[in-house]
């Protein structure tokens, strides 16, 4: 029996390698323990750095999206603010009056006021309107501190009108100021002739807004050194009061408008 033991032991012992029979490789061969601080610093570093870049992309994605969605509905906005207090100004002065009848029906003044305005233009376009108006004016203009407010508003609605007479913008005009290289936005508003002893001058009266509309200065400029461009009185209104970002990207002169269109093509002439 003690013998049968033995040998068992040793079948065993042979079958079952050391760890001093091992290769060396297998020996040096270490199992990483995912457990271990020191040897996970390397992965959280990684999967930190990927986190902060996923995070700066989607801040930068949200910023982006929020403020595009800020430039589209700004003026959205801006119109419907503008739009609503008209009519709701507008509405006011007759609107009251539709009130105390008992007649409540939102718009209504406004419609009123429109119909009002429209007939007013048509009193004044006529020869009694125009001799009321100009009764009206001459006392308004006597005033101390109203007259001044009456003419700006006067020298504005004048400018836009439709009835182009002697008061109003006449063209839009890009004149050299204030030195060579550089160029201003003006409106001829009238035209004088300079007499002088080697001949006579004519020059326009440009008139270059500084502060908005209401306000500028006004240079006698020789009518040859004027570009006229293509645009008409309300862009070149529209040009300043929107500090040029209604500009359009190509300007071209009147005469060389004319002249384009007065060229015979080629094959006109075959």
């Amino acid at each position: 029996m003690a013998e049968d033991g033995n040998n068992r032991a040793k079948k065993e012992s042979t079958l079952v390698p050391s760890s001093s029979n091992l290769p060396r490789q297998t020996q040096d061969i270490e199992i990483e323990d995912p457990d271990d601080p020191v040897k996970s610093v390397p992965n959280s570093a990684n999967n930190s750095s990927t986190r902060e870049a996923c995070y700066a992309v989607l801040q930068s994605w949200v910023s982006k999206k929020f403020m595009t969605g800020c430039v589209v509905l700004f003026p959205v906005a801006v119109t419907f603010f503008v739009t609503w207090w008209f009519i709701q100004f507008v509405d006011g002065f007759f609107g009251p009056i539709y009130e105390r009848l008992g007649i409540d029906i939102f718009g209504l003044g406004f419609i009123t006021s429109l119909i009002f305005i429209f007939f007013v233009g048509i009193f004044a376009s006529s020869w009694l309107g125009a001799t009321v108006f100009l009764i009206g004016e001459w006392f308004i203009k006597r005033m101390p501190f109203v007259k001044h407010i009456y003419s700006a508003s006067k020298q504005i609605s004048s400018a836009i009108s439709p009835d182009q007479n002697t008061t109003a913008f006449k063209e839009v005009a890009i004149i050299r100021h204030p030195r060579v290289g550089e160029y201003a936005f003006g409106f001829i508003t009238s035209s004088v002739v300079l007499q002088r002893d080697d001949g006579d001058e004519e020059l326009c009266s440009v008139f270059v807004p500084t502060n908005h509309l209401y306000i500028g200065d006004i240079f006698l400029v020789n009518s040859k050194e004027i570009i006229r461009p293509n645009l008409s009185i309300r862009e070149g209104i529209e040009i300043i009061v929107s500090v040029g970002m209604s500009m359009p990207q190509v300007i071209s002169p009147v005469e060389r408008i004319t002249n384009q269109n007065n060229m015979i093509p080629l094959n006109g002439i075959m």
